[in-house]
């Protein structure tokens, strides 16, 4: 059989640096656990534009559709910040995203218990976390229409229209319902149905195709502003969360944080799936592009390096080797491996991006 295939997209910043240890762990796999990869390398976000005149070439987007996965670094920076809003480093990002359909954004917030200190939560609250946020990504009030700023009168008003189709909700309900059959079984649905019709449909739809085709696994609902209030109370009641664009990109943010680091986290992007039975799929860090330390060594690669866990366990059908993955980092972290970002208030010596991956390598070594 042929050996899957990564198109590799480091960007702009860190992106680069972080990635780079993602290429040394991919390589791992393929040398200690005969788990190769071929893999390819392109350009996007600010990169790409200097190269091209376009944060993503239409040859790089012919790539991310014929391969089984899209790993990406992190797009932008300051020497960007005048260009056209239509060129700018994040629309090479957008652009994958809708052309993919990548519609299920799978945003994990995991607390390790060497970091439960880090978090602005009391330990006993976070410690052991372990939930998963899946947002519609190409829908809702982001991309409905009509849309825009107009006069009426004598003011402006700015009109954005949150808009969702039966079958938009419908496919991410599956795709929560699909993750909660590998976890804990448990969906909790958020929306505002009380105040919005669109809220009112994702309910419905959400009960129905539950009904129909998931019913072995626990369903509950919960206004999403409660929910972010339950977040910060009692986090661990939830496995899954499914919710719409809106509310999703708040309460992954918000969730994010409970782990006391925004830099340890990855995410997944998922879309329909393929000939060969593997969805869309395109996996980042949830950081961006740090341009205040880039080129210094210190980056922390973890996050990237847990993304390539993501696709290894949504992807590529290898769960034990996820686990494995995940656990060499989470040693490494028990043993005080620390970059500058998650150095505590006691200080100390942070290692660099290239130490944290020979640590990590290493740890992966110890699992064999």
């Amino acid at each position: 059989m042929a050996n899957p295939t990564l198109l590799i997209l480091a960007g702009d910043g860190i992106g680069p640096e972080v990635m780079a240890e993602v290429k040394r762990i991919i390589t791992w796999y393929g040398d200690k656990r005969d788990m190769p990869f071929d893999v390819t390398e392109d350009l996007v976000g600010g990169c790409a534009y200097d190269k091209h005149g376009t944060p993503l070439h239409d040859d790089t987007m012919a790539k991310a559709q014929e391969v089984d996965a899209v790993l990406l670094g992190a797009v932008g920076g300051p020497a960007y910040d005048d260009l056209d809003f239509s060129v700018k480093p994040e629309r090479g990002l957008l652009r994958l995203r809708k052309e993919m359909d990548l519609f299920s954004n799978l945003r994990p917030a995991q607390c390790f218990d060497a970091l439960a200190d880090f978090s602005s939560l009391k330990r006993e609250i976070v410690a052991g976390l372990d939930i998963m946020i899946v947002r519609e990504l190409t829908s809702g009030v982001y991309f409905g229409e009509p849309r825009g700023i107009h006069t009426e009168g004598n003011e402006r008003v700015g009109v954005n229209t949150q808009r969702y189709t039966e079958s938009e909700i419908a496919r991410v309900a599956r795709s929560a319902f699909e993750l909660a059959r590998r976890r804990n079984n448990r969906v909790c649905s958020m929306e505002k149905a009380n105040v919005m019709e669109s809220g009112v449909l994702w309910r419905q739809v959400v009960t129905e195709v539950h009904a129909k085709d998931y019913a072995d696994v626990e369903l509950s609902h919960m206004y999403a502003d409660n929910g972010a209030m339950q977040l910060v109370r009692n986090p661990k009641q939830f496995d899954v969360i499914v919710t719409d664009n809106l509310f999703g990109d708040l309460l992954s943010d918000a969730a994010a944080m409970l782990t006391g680091s925004l830099g340890m986290l990855p995410s997944a992007s998922l879309g329909l799936p393929m000939a060969n039975g593997r969805p869309k799929a395109l996996y980042e860090p949830v950081h961006g592009s740090a341009p205040d330390i880039t080129g210094q060594g210190k980056a922390n690669p973890i996050a990237c390096i847990l993304s390539f866990a993501m696709a290894l366990r949504y992807s590529f059908d290898a769960g034990s080797e996820a686990d494995r993955l995940e656990a060499a980092v989470e040693k490494v972290l028990a043993d005080g491996a620390r970059t500058a970002d998650l150095l505590g208030p006691e200080g100390g010596s942070p290692i660099s991006t290239t130490q944290m991956g020979d640590a990590i390598l290493a740890a992966l070594d110890a699992s064999l």
